[in-house]
């Protein structure tokens, strides 16, 4: 597993919890420090991508560190490097992932603004779709998708039925049957077509599914 600690994790991007702050100054701060933070990572690549050009290996190497380490500095890229393997459990930089994912449900246009990181947002949904977290983060999986069943649909939300799946239960189940009958007509629908497929677990979650169950609907 990656070998820098929670600790380490938290001294590097423990500012990032500004970004999902109910205080919009404590977010516009945060995102100031998130510009900053990606401008010294496209330096540091600027940096490493002239050594290629000038063929230094020594200077090459030095550069490449600089870089990998510069960019645990920032977001998304500080979760690109997660070492192989299924299970997400137990890696540091778990709590951040969630955070990425958090700011992305509860600040959408701003997560949009400043990375629009789709592949990253499906790749860490689906690598957090695991059913043995520990309850707090079952709570936090939770919340998310409670969070968007109740919006019109974004790139990559239909990944969340992965995490209904993986942490179905009585509380999750509860806060969708809230929703589904709910005064929104978009909760009402995507809560009750995501309690439909914990109903239906050998259904596969495709477009084609999802506009058979809408037709069904209709009927």
């Amino acid at each position: 597993m990656d070998l820098d600690g929670v600790d380490v994790w938290d001294g590097r991007l423990g500012w990032a919890y500004g970004l999902i702050a109910n205080d919009p100054a404590v977010r516009a701060a945060a995102l100031v420090r998130l510009a900053d933070a990606e401008r010294n990572t496209r330096d540091a690549l600027d940096r490493y991508t002239r050594t290629w050009r000038r063929g230094y290996s020594l200077r090459r190497k030095v550069a490449s560190r600089n870089y990998e380490e510069i960019r645990k500095h920032s977001l998304p890229a500080a979760l690109w490097d997660r070492p192989a393997g299924p299970d997400i459990i137990a890696w540091p930089g778990l709590s951040y992932a969630l955070l990425f994912l958090e700011w992305e449900a509860r600040y959408p246009q701003e997560w949009t603004q400043h990375v629009k990181a789709w592949g990253t947002k499906q790749g860490i949904i689906r690598d957090v779709a695991v059913a043995h977290h520990e309850e707090t983060v079952k709570t936090k999986l939770a919340d998310l998708v409670e969070i968007v069943v109740q919006r019109p649909y974004r790139c990559k939300d239909r990944e969340y039925v992965r995490v209904a799946r993986a942490v179905d239960g009585d509380d999750l189940r509860g806060r969708l049957e809230t929703a589904a009958r709910s005064d929104n007509p978009w909760a009402r629908r995507h809560a009750g077509y995501v309690l439909w497929l914990l109903d239906h677990p050998e259904v596969p979650n495709t477009r084609h599914t999802w506009q058979t169950w809408l037709g069904a609907l209709r009927e």
